[in-house]
């Protein structure tokens, strides 16, 4: 041991100038712990590729869905607005000869009775 040094730092050096690259000698059931762990590994691996692609799979199925439905819905929004349009129209025309507006004192009975003159049957 050098003077100079602690005895932690002397253990540290002593332990980092041991050759790594030397292959430890190993027994048959190591080699055959090392062969079932790496099949275990393998088939744990398999299985997890699996579930993703499973997942993947079935977020494109909703996906699908969701992009059907979306587009209903936006031809159900078309076709509603054309029919607001339609029914805006209509009652704007019905409005220039509703003889209801077209008479104040005929508002004033509506308030009192409801006259349905307008109102088809």
């Amino acid at each position: 041991m050098s003077q100079g040094l602690p005895a932690a730092s002397s253990v540290l050096l002593r332990g980092a100038a041991a050759p790594r690259s030397q292959p430890q000698p190993q027994s048959p059931e190591d080699d055959d712990r090392k062969v079932r762990r790496r099949e275990k590994n393998r088939v744990a691996a398999q299985r997890s590729r699996k579930k993703q692609t499973q997942k993947a799979d079935k977020l494109h199925e909703e996906y699908e869905c969701l992009e059907q439905e979306n587009t209903l819905l936006r031809r159900e929004i078309g076709k509603l607005t054309e029919e607001l349009r339609h029914l805006s129209e209509a009652l704007k025309e019905h409005e220039k000869i509703c003889p209801l507006l077209l008479c104040p004192m005929n508002f004033m009975q509506v308030l009192q009775e409801p006259v349905a003159s307008c109102l088809p049957r």
